[in-house]
């Protein structure tokens, strides 16, 4: 008599970005008589994988200690101390690696693929999704998740799915987090977490582009700090000192209404310092015009200009016609320049938000629901965040890893 054929078992992972597709390859290369299906709601997968790191995807940071690692997440530090001990930085960077991706490591610590494209990373995906017999469905929307029994109920646009294990990683999703709801789940109210300051002021007008290193923003009233590279923009200021504040404050910041203001320290030195500088160049360049050239090579030219202007400087004095009232409002300007901020703008396709699934739901252990058994979820549709600098891929790769561990056992 014939043996009967095992019965594979099936899970299903609703979201194909990177912590779905990760979860997904592993699991299926782990566990060959597991079924792993991913429905995607667009016609293409991975597309905030695409458009991350400016096209190049910021993969992970090259930070390898898991007590320094949680230290860049507003929400979900806690929460995540265990599971990076199981899976880090340094596991990810191997995992691509062996998968031919050759990485790197830039100054500030984040790690991108040598070929600067975030598509090598997606053909990587797409093939080892391939070779581990994953099945990628395109255009499924899911409509409905109904638990039976033991088993979980997936209808989308097409068909109706059933699943053994369900893993949802769709990010921030809110049809999704209505879905979610419907199992009992609490959500925490999603507030934008990764977002650029809206600012008009006639001191950052027509010099967009221009960067400072390493300035000091605070956000006046709060504790709020951050320092790091600042970008002035058409709209305003962003760069990696704005973004980690952003991410800091998002929830202090919604409570105001985007609208606060910020003082910032181009320089990052005391403005003491900088006054007795500045007082040094007036004997030194008695002759030369204050405008023409910036005496702090940290401070571009188009941006000197700006803040000796504010200074209520001409554009004709010298050096040696500067009063002390002058200089100090020069260094003010440098040290303690003061904007009003009237809103944000957000990165559209790198949206990222603090909110989502309550991480008191959550086991950790196993990314796995506490009310619902075989329900996983991983990425940013939990309530957790990071700052910038790939740590929010961090988390989807963790949390995916375990994941794929968890199914089955």
């Amino acid at each position: 008599m014939a043996k009967r054929k095992k019965m594979k078992k099936k899970l299903i992972i609703i979201g194909g970005g990177a912590a779905g597709y990760f979860a997904g390859i592993n699991a299926a290369e782990l566990n060959p008589n597991l079924e792993v299906v991913i429905l995607e709601g667009n016609n293409k997968v991975l597309q905030k994988v695409k458009v991350s790191g400016g096209g190049r995807c910021n993969v992970t940071n090259a930070c390898f200690t898991p007590q320094e690692l949680v230290e860049f997440y507003p929400r979900g530090k806690k929460e995540l101390l265990g599971p990076f001990h199981q899976f880090m930085t340094g596991d990810t960077m191997e995992w691509f690696e062996n998968r031919g991706v050759s990485l790197k490591i830039e100054e500030d610590n984040r790690v991108f693929p040598e070929s600067n494209s975030s598509q090598t990373i997606i053909d990587c995906f797409e093939e080892a999704a391939k070779n581990a017999g994953v099945e990628i469905k395109l255009s499924h929307r899911v409509e409905a998740i109904i638990k039976k029994e033991d088993k979980f109920s997936i209808k989308t646009t097409f068909k109706e799915f059933i699943a053994d294990y369900l893993l949802i990683a769709t990010g921030s999703n809110t049809k999704i987090w209505n879905l979610i709801l419907k199992l009992g789940h609490t959500i925490i109210k999603p507030v934008p977490s990764l977002f650029t300051f809206k600012i008009v002021d006639e001191r950052l007008k027509d010099i967009p582009g221009i960067s400072v290193s390493n300035a000091s923003v605070k956000v006046l009233y709060s504790k709020l700090k951050e320092h790091g590279p600042l970008l002035i923009t058409h709209w305003g200021l962003s760069g990696p000192a704005i973004l980690k504040l952003s991410a800091w404050g998002a929830l202090e910041l919604f409570k105001n209404n985007y609208n606060f203001e910020i003082e910032v320290n181009w320089l990052s030195k005391k403005t003491e310092f900088v006054l007795e500088f500045l007082k040094s160049e007036k004997k030194k360049n008695a002759k030369k015009q204050v405008i023409l050239r910036s005496v702090f090579e940290e401070i571009p030219k188009r941006l000197w200009v700006k803040m000796v202007k504010a200074s209520n400087i001409l554009e004709t004095l010298q050096w040696a016609q500067l009063t002390n009232i002058q200089l100090e409002n020069l260094a003010n300007q440098l040290t303690r320049c003061k904007f009003k901020v009237n809103g944000k703008s957000t990165f559209k396709d790198e949206f990222v938000t603090a909110g989502g699934i309550d991480l008191k739901e959550i086991n950790f252990k196993r990314f796995e629901s506490k009310l619902h058994k075989n329900l996983f979820f991983a990425g940013e549709i939990l309530n957790i965040d990071a700052v910038t600098g790939g740590f929010n891929f961090q988390n989807a790769w963790t949390g995916g890893w375990i994941v794929a561990n968890s199914v089955g056992i």
